[in-house]
């Protein structure tokens, strides 16, 4: 993890004396890859709970007086947070605001897609996945364009803000040169999770997903799926299943209960359960890939 500590130890540029912007940044990844472009000039608040639902979470009435008050509110976009909507319309007229999903640059993927696609990097119109922060790409795209953003709004620490996101930019690749090599010998081990949100990473790496239990964020398994699952984890083509920590680990018991597959630990796709800070970026593609290597058939 040296890489990961040097990286975010320099991204810390001396900050100038100016107005710097209040950000409010929704999930975890995003407030990490916020708190590196700034370095010492600020603190990004985020609003997800620790351990809460990105999908699902409620505002409380001091988060939304946060949002409507920001300089600036960096988010994935309506397609992962829907919640953040009212409360950024309630904003006033011109309020910065950063959707990184629909950002130019952002490699879109839709749900299922990679799986049918050779390198999963072709731009769905339709529905897309939104765990776009899963494909490290996307990360270095979005600290370009959040250090952009930040110097518009705050053009006397424009420099601050570049040296910094070009520090984190150079640990995100460090990291990603550093998982494509661990994660290359389990290329071809099969394994199946709980919920369709694994997409950017698997086809970044090109590991040999086998799907998911949930076919989407909202979507509740039917007889059938489950059916399908469990033939798969029967005939030993899938080696390993994972629950994640936001769900209830029983389906996936359920699932695999006498099919001989692995359960593995519970995936954090949105890194609920990890400290936030600058930091927590590398800590959750780090420790999805940690979680994917330790699962092994006895």
């Amino acid at each position: 993890m040296r890489y990961i500590i040097t990286a975010l130890m320099a991204s810390i540029a001396l900050p100038a004396f100016a107005e710097v912007p209040s950000v409010v940044t929704d999930i975890p990844p995003v407030q990490s890859l916020v708190a590196q472009v700034m370095g010492n000039l600020g603190s990004p608040v985020l609003l997800l709970a620790k351990g809460a639902d990105e999908h699902d979470f409620q505002l409380r009435p001091s988060q939304a007086g946060a949002v409507a008050e920001a300089g600036l509110v960096v988010w994935i976009g309506p397609e992962l947070t829907p919640w953040l909507e009212t409360a950024l319309a309630n904003r006033p007229e011109g309020a910065a605001a950063l959707a990184l999903l629909d950002a130019p640059g952002t490699v879109t993927i839709g749900y299922g897609e990679a799986e049918a696609q050779d390198d999963g990097h072709d731009h769905d119109h339709g529905a897309h996945d939104p765990h776009a922060w899963l494909d490290p790409d996307n990360a270095v795209v979005w600290l370009g364009l959040i250090a952009a953003e930040l110097s518009r709004l705050d053009p006397a620490n424009a420099a601050t803000y570049a040296t910094n996101a070009a520090n984190a930019t150079a640990g995100v690749k460090a990291m990603d040169a550093d998982l494509t090599a661990r994660l290359a010998p389990v290329k071809d081990r099969a394994f199946v999770t709980f919920h369709d949100a694994y997409g950017y990473f698997t086809a970044h790496y090109g590991l040999a997903t086998a799907g998911s239990i949930a076919l989407g964020d909202a979507a509740d398994p039917g007889a059938a799926r489950l059916s399908e699952i469990r033939a798969m984890l029967d005939d030993g083509s899938v080696e390993c299943i994972f629950p994640e920590v936001q769900h209830d680990p029983a389906l996936v018991m359920q699932v695999a209960d006498g099919t001989g597959a692995v359960i593995g630990g519970a995936l954090d796709p949105v890194g609920s359960s990890l400290e936030t800070g600058a930091g927590a970026y590398a800590a959750l593609l780090t420790g999805i890939a940690d979680t994917l290597l330790a699962c092994k058939a006895p």
